[in-house]
């Protein structure tokens, strides 16, 4: 009898946990949350009735009570199958559990009066001539509850398996000893199949929802990249020197913000991911030439001061553009840094730059590192307006505007390593 109290206890009290976790938990929606605590509040509710009936200390003045009590729980224990079932996620259970405990029920109450499937006498319980019934409604309802079992393990490609064998194993060790009327056990089977069910149940839908946020950042990166190489086919039809010019300049970036790690330059920014997103996003650099007419854009010449500040709107325009198609399929932190570039690669490191006159490292090292890429890269190709000139002429003009135009730590790693540069613009 301590046994069977103490396993009542303690099947209720986990019930109870399971229940105060289901409501807390935001991986379920309400419908299951709904079903999931009417299943532990059955398992408490028949465990209960069980240990009244079976382990209390029976008196013949509470057999209508502890009548009522075992046709409640004879009506509702074939019902776990179908409220479980409706927690793992299987449609249509609300309709089959209420035709399911109505039939329990009408032939709990039928039985009831004739005893024949159990009945109470002075002495105590006692199972009815046609106690066979109500083992057919629990048999029935627990090959509802395994077939159940494996739609639910389809649905997890029966990544479940040997949670259905085990909860299989459980409740058939629990069930058995139904025949020996030691049928309280059964509940502390079916007790113990819940919470390992539930326990691995959760972990599944974790792992979906890990695996539904990697698939979507997936989607999005994917999504970005097209949006990325697309703007750059876009900026490479307005401006014949651009197509060969992003490619060069995304490695040229790549390359010294390595090397600039590598000399503990920037160490602290110079991050795995700083260094990927500079490479990906340095195609959008001039994106901003798309509001240039082709008038200016192409002009085989010195542009004037006024066509000059026309061309000086790219920058800005290319940061506000940037803004506009990638907000709200990425976060600000990307969109700052893919903005950044475009933005601010005409800065000056003393202050004489545009579009905002930043100076020093007020300007984002992603756009400084961007403008010795862009204007080497400048320097040494053909353009419309000018002639190409050799690489050692270019290293020396810049390396003359450190301090100037150019960052000077970055300008010394760039110089240490020019012959990356020479070979790849030769």
């Amino acid at each position: 009898m301590t046994f069977y109290l103490s396993a009542t206890i303690l099947i209720s009290l986990l019930m109870v946990a399971l229940t105060i976790h289901v409501l807390n938990y935001s991986g379920f929606n309400k419908t299951q949350k709904g079903w999931f605590i009417a299943t532990f509040a059955t398992i408490i509710f028949c465990s209960w009735a069980e240990y009244a009936v079976h382990c209390g200390f029976y008196d013949p003045k509470f057999k209508v009570i502890l009548t009522i009590l075992t046709v409640l729980q004879f009506s509702l224990s074939p019902l776990l199958a179908m409220s479980f079932s409706g927690a793992l996620g299987l449609k249509h259970q609300a309709k089959i559990a209420i035709i399911y405990f109505s039939i329990s029920l009408f032939v709990e109450v039928l039985s009831a009066p004739f005893g024949w499937i159990f009945y109470f006498n002075n002495d105590g319980y006692f199972r009815g001539d046609y106690f066979i019934i109500y083992e057919i409604l629990y048999f029935v309802s627990l090959a509802y509850l395994i077939v159940g079992l494996f739609f639910v393990g389809k649905n997890f490609k029966h990544r479940d398996a040997p949670t259905i064998i085990s909860i299989f194993v459980i409740l058939i060790a629990g069930i058995l000893p139904m025949t020996f009327e030691k049928i309280h056990i059964s509940y502390i089977a079916i007790g113990i199949s819940a919470c390992v069910a539930y326990i691995y149940y959760n972990d599944l839908v974790q792992q979906d929802v890990k695996q539904e946020l990697v698939d979507n950042q997936r989607q999005i990166s994917d999504m970005q990249s097209h949006i990325i190489t697309g703007l750059a086919s876009l900026i490479e039809s307005r401006d014949m020197d651009t197509g060969e010019h992003v490619a060069r300049t995304s490695q040229y970036v790549k390359t010294l913000a390595e090397d600039c790690k590598k000399e503990g330059i920037y160490v602290e920014l110079l991050t795995d991911e700083f260094i990927s997103n500079l490479y990906l996003l340095a195609p959008l650099h001039d994106v901003g030439k798309i509001v240039v007419s082709d008038q200016i854009l192409r002009k085989p010449g010195i542009l004037t001061p006024q066509e000059r500040e026309e061309m000086k709107k790219h920058a800005a325009m290319g940061g506000a553009t940037i803004r506009k198609i990638l907000d709200g399929i990425t976060d600000e932190e990307y969109l700052k840094f893919a903005s950044d570039i475009a933005t601010y690669h005409h800065e000056w490191w003393d202050g004489s730059g545009y579009p905002e006159g930043l100076k020093g490292e007020e300007i984002p090292l992603s756009a400084r590192i961007m403008a010795i890429a862009d204007v080497y890269d400048a320097l040494t190709t053909k353009r419309c307006y000018k002639e190409a000139i050799p690489s050692e002429l270019a290293f020396e003009i810049m390396k003359s505007e450190s301090g100037t135009h150019f960052d000077p730590a970055l300008i010394d790693v760039f110089m240490k390593y020019k012959e990356k540069y020479y070979i790849r613009s030769e």
